[in-house]
């Protein structure tokens, strides 16, 4: 088993446990004052929305790296937070151009459309500001680098689980379990990446049979609402899929999960494992998440600037990050890893488990 701290994505550093992308040298210091002249390095942190708990960890990752390469290399380092309220590429591309008329130094940022903020991204690039990706990539834009899970990675690993979590319906005739994706935002790149993956695995189980991909604006009410009303359209629905964890963000469906007083008609694995996810993880409704370590997009996107913008260090083009396999059995370990990484709503009952 893969346990929260075993994980690539844990190793050679301190609170943020991720593999570093090169520690400043003995002479950051004086190259990161000659290169700012005195005049903070600001970085712009564009997340999809203010209100998904993933990038206000991502923003908490940030803020802090920016406070320790600050010490590190004896120069301020300012985290601009301009993220929208709700996804919508087209905010994200004004969004864009308003950080480069703020006179930022590099924008790091998760992608609601691609299509919507390749354009202002290669503005920016052109106009002198480093443009750095996170979760979400723009490929095909000027971007100097993208960091995050692979995501055509995350739908197979997500169908392969629920084809685990199922299996003792394995055996049933072909195309005869029913599952149902559960998909996010049409537009959004890396859900689309996480759908075609999910469904290039889904064909090694001739057994299940998946009802339909469901697209929904992202937030917790919306999801539910998709959640309970293709339950009811598909009353032999076994399995859900979910390529983000939006349903389980507050306790609405545990009413719904529990009403036939066992383990719920359905076996549900969801990518994120966040604070709200954790009873559902409990009550045994959903068997497994698949955490993105995502106050790493934040820590280790912000190291990434650093080094390319201030210190003028080579940053691989892609930084990649890894899953981590959530269950009750490592239930404990993982809430106290979220608390260190900033949650201040983890309960107390998960962090003293072992």
């Amino acid at each position: 088993m893969a346990t929260a701290l075993g994980a690539a994505a844990f190793v050679g550093c301190n609170r943020d446990g991720a593999r570093s992308t090169g520690s400043p040298s003995p002479s950051a210091h004086a190259r990161a004052q000659a290169g700012l002249a005195g005049k903070p390095l600001r970085i712009a942190l564009i997340a999809k929305s203010s209100s998904n708990p993933s990038f206000l960890s991502a923003r908490t990752g940030a803020e802090d790296k920016a406070r320790e390469l600050s010490v590190q290399v004896g120069a301020p380092i300012e985290i601009v937070w301009l993220t929208p309220s709700q996804e919508d590429g087209q905010v994200q591309a004004q969004r864009i151009l308003q950080a480069v008329n703020e006179r930022v130094d590099a924008i790091l940022i998760s992608c609601s459309d691609d299509q919507k903020v390749s354009d202002a991204i290669d503005d920016a690039v052109a106009r002198g500001v480093a443009v750095m990706t996170f979760d979400s990539d723009a490929p095909r834009s000027r971007r100097f680098a993208y960091c995050g899970v692979d995501d055509f990675e995350i739908g197979q690993r997500l169908m392969a689980e629920l084809a685990t979590v199922l299996a003792p319906r394995s055996r049933a005739p072909k195309g005869s379990v029913q599952v149902a994706v559960l998909a996010g935002n049409r537009v959004a790149p890396n859900l689309r990446r996480r759908v075609e993956g999910l469904m290039t695995e889904a064909v090694r189980h001739p057994e299940l049979k998946i009802v339909g991909t469901f697209f929904h604006a992202e937030t917790p009410q919306d999801a539910s609402t998709e959640f309970l009303r293709v339950a009811t359209a598909y009353p032999e629905l076994a399995g859900w899929a979910m390529v983000g964890g939006w349903p389980l963000y507050n306790k609405t469906l545990l009413g719904e999960l529990g009403a036939d007083g066992g383990g719920g008609r359905f076996k549900i694995v969801s990518v994120n494992a966040l604070p709200p996810q954790l009873i559902y993880v409990e009550k045994g409704f959903v068997p497994v998440l698949l955490a993105q370590p995502t106050y790493l997009w934040g820590a280790v996107g912000v190291e990434a600037i650093v080094n390319k913008v201030l210190l003028r260090k080579a940053v691989p083009a892609r930084i990649p990050m890894e899953l981590i396999r959530v269950t009750s059995a490592n239930l404990g370990t993982w809430a106290r890893q979220l608390k260190a990484w900033g949650f201040g709503d983890v309960p107390d009952e998960y962090l003293r488990m072992k």
